[in-house]
């Protein structure tokens, strides 16, 4: 473990976002099944869109990454025989997007993972493909891996479970267009995570795939190609969001550019909340720029369609003097770690208080947040809300393993470093 120690101080700057993880995955998978040479421009290195690459070259497309494009070179007759075995390391979209294309194929794949991704929920997903014709074996005692899986699935109008992970029907989308058949895929229950399925639809129709949405319908029609030959990954509005609430948190003000409006993003609720919170948000074409300015604001918020903010969300409201609440994101407990645990973790280290009741956090805000000694965290997520909350804190803070950012923003520490003058 490499601990953190970081310095209170104000955030001013301009930056360029890192590139979107979501995209950079979705990408990977049009890569594959478009079946020739694909170039993903500006794609996010790291650990969880490697995994990605190294799954889809598993089932049988090579991925070779430089620094400013991958290429998915087409399929390479010797790499489709035999079993596949992938590793999905801690990736949860990894493994919800190679299972359903591992589907697509009579060959055998079997997948596996680390941390806490053998225990994440698959069961709709595995569920879905089951009726779909696949074979699924999964371990007994309520693991999901090592899982082994085998098709060809069958076009077919199926329901599937929506209330746990988006990732389940954004997987399904993205296969069934190349069946020979026309699919429907019916949303049953509260539909979590919204915008990472608009997201995927976005992807579809700019790769000319048609689908068809109505309410909780999707309807994608069969014998359908990926076309164009390339996609350029878009600046990232979840990495964004922990500058533009550095700027909030410490009275500074960041600009971030690169992330145009035109491609949806869950994480782009953050502005709005900044603004609640008190902040002056100016949105640009392409990005926006946060300053923290006058008192702060208290405030309640749903993040059942954006739980990756909740811990940075928590963060705010630790920082606000008041009582807040953060609301909905039942999934958030099943996450890289139980992510409202160590939320409540982490607004208590900021000397804050918390209760917790269903699936609400009621917190009360302090004026002089407490340095954090939280060297433990190595949630990606959560140590870079911890760097957020220490730039407000009364004294130096040690927040957590610095390699934890990998999974999703490797640059993390050297921006920040550049907009404070600070950092580990």
């Amino acid at each position: 473990m490499i601990r953190v120690r970081l310095r209170p101080g104000r955030a001013f700057g301009v930056v360029r976002a890192p590139p979107s993880k979501s995209y950079t995955h979705r990408a990977l998978v049009v890569g594959h099944l478009a079946r020739r040479r694909y170039r993903v421009d500006d794609p996010l290195d790291a650990d969880d869109t490697r995994a990605t690459a190294r799954a889809v070259g598993a089932l049988g497309t090579p991925v070779e990454r430089s620094d400013a494009r991958w290429t998915v070179e087409p399929p390479e007759p010797a790499r489709l025989r035999g079993v596949a075995r992938i590793d999905c390391r801690e990736s949860g979209t990894t493994l919800r997007f190679a299972t359903a294309l591992a589907a697509l194929s009579d060959r055998t794949v079997v997948l596996r993972g680390s941390g806490r991704l053998p225990t994440r929920p698959m069961g709709p997903l595995v569920a879905t493909l089951e009726r779909l014709g696949a074979t699924v074996r999964t371990p007994a005692g309520g693991r999901t891996l090592p899982l082994t899986i085998r098709g060809p699935i069958d076009a077919g109008r199926v329901e599937l479970d929506a209330s746990e992970s988006s990732q389940f029907a954004s997987a399904l989308l993205l296969a069934l267009p190349t069946l020979p058949d026309a699919s429907t895929l019916l949303l049953r229950g509260p539909v979590v995570s919204a915008p990472y399925l608009d997201a995927t639809v976005a992807i579809l129709s700019h790769h000319g795939v048609e689908c068809s949405r109505s309410a909780r319908t999707l309807r994608v029609p069969g014998g359908q190609r990926y076309r164009g030959d390339r996609f350029a990954v878009p600046g990232d509005a979840s990495s964004a969001a922990y500058l533009w609430a550095a700027a909030a948190v410490s009275a500074g003000e960041v600009r971030v550019r690169g992330i145009p409006s035109s491609w949806p993003q869950a994480d782009l609720a953050i502005l709005d909340l900044l603004e609640r919170n008190g902040a002056e948000v100016r949105r640009e074409r392409d990005g926006a720029t946060v300053k923290g300015t006058g008192p702060r604001r208290p405030f309640t918020v749903n993040l059942t369609n954006a739980p990756d903010l909740y811990p940075l969300v928590g963060v705010l409201a630790a920082t606000t003097v008041g009582r807040s609440e953060l609301r909905g994101a039942r999934q958030v407990v099943r996450k890289e770690s139980d992510r409202r645990q160590g939320t409540v973790d982490l607004v208590r280290g900021l000397g804050a208080a918390v209760a917790i009741s269903g699936d609400r956090l009621r917190i009360s805000g302090t004026a002089a947040p407490k340095a954090l000694t939280l060297d433990a965290l190595n949630d990606h997520r959560l140590v870079m809300s911890a760097a957020v909350g220490s730039l407000a804190a009364s004294g130096p803070s040690v927040v957590g393993d610095a390699r934890a950012v990998r999974k999703s923003f490797p640059g993390f520490w050297t921006v920040l470093q550049e907009l404070t003058g600070g950092g580990p």
